[in-house]
């Protein structure tokens, strides 16, 4: 089992709209990864911005068909979000 200090990082994410990211940078405490085209399941577009001091994590992935998931989670070093198909899609997502 994974720990929360072997979660990999969100490396970069440039969804500028999103109310977890400040200066390219993550701040959700710990992002979920799935839907049809490995989707930020954390993104959301409000007001106002929020987040930790700290960079945020992966905290789930529900993408089984990647190579980066293992039990669920994701394995690879960290990940970068962006636009993809979506507005905030894992960009680090490879298919099996």
């Amino acid at each position: 089992m994974t720990t929360m200090q072997e979660l990999p990082q969100v490396q970069d994410c440039s969804v500028s709209s999103c109310s977890y990211n400040a200066e390219s940078s993550c701040h959700a405490g710990a992002i979920t990864i799935g839907g049809d085209h490995a989707h930020c399941g954390t993104f959301v577009e409000i007001s106002f911005r929020g987040g930790l001091d700290r960079t945020g994590l992966v905290g789930a992935c529900h993408r089984a068909d990647c190579k980066h998931n293992q039990q669920l989670e994701c394995s690879a070093p960290g990940v970068r979000v962006g636009a993809g198909a979506d507005a905030a899609d894992c960009l680090t997502y490879e298919a099996r």
